[in-house]
């Protein structure tokens, strides 16, 4: 009898063990068809991208990624989230951005404050479809319980991390497309391989969800950790890439002006040295040229940068205070060269 019960004891263990160890596979509870349907979701919650909306906790399948060298938006802090179909993954195309699947999405809710003071402003959402992607605004109420679409856009009177009162402004969904736009067609602009950590990157090829690390990712210096006697070409070209280069690169919604701000330009006229505007106007002031090395306050370029005045100031969209950390970085660029 001891001995059946020793050996039904064990088989039990074992079992448990096995169990214990055994990989569980979780559905996910991310809305599928909100994201590859044809349908503007009113709510944001219709796509089950977070498990606690207020808190930002993510649902399974739904990844945090944070960028090496971040867009600026009036000081906001920004979390970012993919969520990619189960069985799915992405595949690296370079340094640039990664190629997504479709059915994927890409989250990016924009915070103000801190602690219990942090108030969630808007998630902004690019759904892959099969017949490209679509962006949309979703604004948070004030309860911090629910974001809904705001097509129109909006404004939400704050106080930055700076001090500055603003009118900060929530996109329109054509605005989206204005900054998500290259040669007629929306693309993401912020996941490229080269502004992504090894860490992540490694992370997510260990889990299956990224194909390769391809050569030159995470090249793009981390912004948060810059130091003051740090180069500033890397910093400054870092800083236009993201903060510019969606505009003024060849199919972008400025590439008219002929100024080619990507970080993997290297031709110093294209990226503005030396280079006169194409259109002369109320943006240039009384300056000549988007870069006059060694003189940055008479180059167009940090003229516009550090204005938030309407029609000088750049870039145009999302921006309703001066950035004086990225200024002071482009400013020294400027001045260092020869």
């Amino acid at each position: 009898m001891r001995r059946g019960l020793a050996i039904l004891a064990l088989a039990c263990a074992t079992l448990g063990g096995a169990l214990a160890h055994a990989t569980v596979l979780v559905p996910s509870l991310v809305n599928d068809a909100a994201i590859r349907g044809e349908a503007f979701p009113a709510k944001l919650s219709e796509f089950g991208f977070f498990k606690d909306g207020a808190r930002q906790l993510p649902q399974d399948f739904v990844y945090p990624y944070a960028l090496n060298t971040p867009l600026w938006s009036d000081g906001a802090e920004k979390l970012r989230f993919i969520y990619l179909p189960d069985g799915t993954q992405l595949t690296a195309d370079g340094e640039g951005l990664l190629q997504f699947p479709v059915g994927s999405a890409i989250i990016k809710t924009f915070a103000f404050g801190e602690g219990s003071e942090r108030r969630l402003i808007e998630t902004r959402v690019l759904l892959h479809r099969a017949n490209g992607w679509v962006a949309l605004p979703y604004r948070w109420n004030a309860e911090q319980t629910e974001a809904t679409l705001a097509l129109a856009g909006g404004r939400v009177d704050l106080v930055t991390p700076a001090g500055e009162a603003i009118s900060y402004a929530i996109p329109n969904k054509n605005q989206c497309k204005t900054c998500h736009s290259n040669a007629n067609r929306t693309v993401p602009i912020g996941p490229k391989a080269r502004n992504l950590s090894v860490k992540w990157l490694g992370g997510m090829l260990k889990e299956g969800k990224l194909d390769r690390i391809p050569p030159g990712a995470a090249t793009m210096p981390v912004w948060a950790a810059r130091k003051p006697k740090d180069a500033a070409e890397p910093l400054a070209r870092a800083y236009l890439d993201v903060n510019c280069a969606h505009c003024h690169q060849p199919g972008g919604g400025a590439s008219n002006s002929g100024l080619d701000l990507r970080w993997e330009q290297r031709d110093p006229h294209a990226y503005g040295i030396g280079k006169r505007p194409v259109a002369a106007g109320r943006g240039a002031g009384e300056y000549d040229f988007s870069i006059v090395a060694g003189h940055p306050d008479e180059s167009i370029l940090l003229y516009r940068l550090n204005s938030a005045e309407p029609g000088i100031a750049m870039p145009e969209l999302g921006k309703a205070s001066v950035d004086r950390e990225g200024v002071a970085v482009v400013r020294r660029w400027i001045a260092e060269m020869k």
